[in-house]
């Protein structure tokens, strides 16, 4: 049974990530070792550091990466309201486009929030 539109992207990219991931681990392990040491907490928090990529990944129009950074977000404390001022960042900064990827990652905040909630 499929659990949401965002959640099922997510999977089918996973897997065709893990089936690369055997042709060019090395790449892979670099990528792991460079996003861990980038969104550790700092100066910056971890869920800071995920509601930027969130609004980046807004302003490149990627599916996957809003999926991610919205899913890290949630496991990082990060309230609908915060996820609805980063987007609104997005907006301001995007503009047109900014309204039309803005609500598809809220979109995929309220599916992952409510996955979160059931999971507590």
């Amino acid at each position: 049974m499929s659990e949401g539109k965002y959640h099922d992207l997510s999977e089918s990219l996973r897997d065709s990530g893990r089936e690369l991931r055997k042709h060019i681990p090395e790449v892979y392990r670099g990528f792991a070792g460079l996003h861990r040491a980038a969104y550790e907490d700092g100066a910056l928090s971890g869920k800071f550091k995920e509601l930027l990529a969130l609004v980046i990944a807004i302003s490149q129009e990627c599916d996957g990466c809003i999926v991610s950074h919205v899913s890290s977000a949630i496991r990082k404390g990060a309230t609908e309201q915060e996820v609805a001022e980063a987007i609104g960042v997005a907006i301001a900064m995007m503009g047109g486009p900014g309204t039309v990827w803005g609500p598809r990652a809220f979109e995929v905040y309220q599916e992952y929030a409510v996955k979160e909630e059931t999971r507590t």
